[in-house]
């Protein structure tokens, strides 16, 4: 069964965006939430972020 790329509407810190990919991919929240800092400090994870919070629908 294939998961789908939806924000959750719980289980969340800020968009659900962390929490939307570690569920498709099967990888933990914390794992993802720390890739996104590491790379927010080279400033692309911020602009990423906001893409991903823009382009995944949230979950119903």
């Amino acid at each position: 069964m294939e998961r789908s790329l939806v924000r959750p509407r719980n289980r969340k810190i800020i968009a659900g965006v962390c929490a939307a990919l570690a569920e498709r991919f099967g990888i933990s929240k914390t794992v993802v939430r720390l890739g996104f800092v590491f790379f927010g400090l080279f400033g692309i994870g911020e602009f990423v972020y906001i893409a991903l919070w823009i382009l995944i629908p949230k979950g119903r």
